[in-house]
């Protein structure tokens, strides 16, 4: 059985990993099938999602930052909405301090933040005052320019120094290391080599002291392994996100919940014949 523990409560999967389902409440998200509100986020919801992800600004390549307050005004009428429907654990995808602090108001349960707590901060403190878990990611620069830099001497080493180095940063700030889950951000400033051995070796990341979230949904790596379009990325993403959890991945960021939720409950059924 897999924990993960919010301020005030810990929730469980007897699957392999966590699902978390992706809601962008955005115009420009890479993959349109993400793009939604209240009802989107439903529909994950019974679809099987663990976790929803609601993000107001698009970090995909090329994006650019929007406010705090576009951010707020996106996300907080989903979050109420969710919270009217059901108790499933919201995470936010933002920088921000103002961002988090609306959306916690509202119920929101976990920081998901591809600054690693750099942009803003007061948003490490903060997240240590509410006491809610934090996701810090890898990228490398801007996602308007990340991808014009994707060289690495040894990626896995260079990524997973960072991720100590953030982890380390959000101790300092109050934060419980046990409510830490770090991610290499699969895209973010790096091609497919560097990518592929990211993927390989992602239980690995920080000596296994932090579960890892690892987001390959549909994402451009998974096009140049199979040649296929955005639109036909399921199942090589559904094979990617199996090796990443036979690998050590603690969680799965996704869009297409109900074949992901498949994907997990044949693992554990399988694992379950080996036992």
């Amino acid at each position: 059985m897999k924990q993960l523990r919010l301020a005030e409560r810990v929730v469980t999967t007897e699957n392999p990993a966590f699902i978390m389902g992706i809601v962008n409440v955005t115009p420009d998200s890479f993959w349109h099938g993400s793009r939604g509100g209240s009802d989107h986020a439903k529909q994950l919801i019974d679809e099987g999602a663990d976790v929803l992800d609601i993000g107001g600004e698009s970090s995909r390549p090329g994006a650019g930052y929007v406010s705090a307050e576009d951010e707020i005004k996106r996300i907080i009428p989903v979050i109420r909405e969710i919270r009217n429907y059901s108790s499933v654990p919201v995470s936010v995808d933002t920088r921000k301090k103002p961002v988090m602090e609306a959306a916690v108001a509202e119920g929101a349960d976990i920081l998901n933040d591809i600054s690693a707590l750099e942009d803003d901060d007061m948003l490490g403190p903060y997240a240590a005052s509410v006491k809610i878990p934090v996701i810090l990611m890898h990228k490398r620069g801007i996602p308007a320019i990340m991808q014009k830099n994707t060289s690495y001497g040894n990626v896995f080493e260079e990524v997973d120094s960072y991720l100590e180095k953030r982890a380390a940063y959000a101790v300092s700030c109050g934060i419980s290391a046990d409510k830490l889950i770090v991610d290499p951000g699969i895209g973010f400033g790096k091609d497919l080599e560097a990518n592929t051995a990211l993927i390989k070796n992602c239980g690995r990341l920080c000596s296994g002291k932090y579960p890892v979230l690892m987001a390959l949904s549909r994402k451009t790596c998974i096009g140049e392994m199979t040649g296929r379009n955005v639109e036909d990325r399921l199942y090589g993403t559904l094979a990617a996100d199996i090796i990443s959890i036979l690998n050590g991945a603690f969680m799965i960021r996704v869009h297409d919940v109900s074949a992901a939720a498949d994907t997990v409950k044949v693992m554990k059924y399988l694992e379950g014949m080996n036992n």
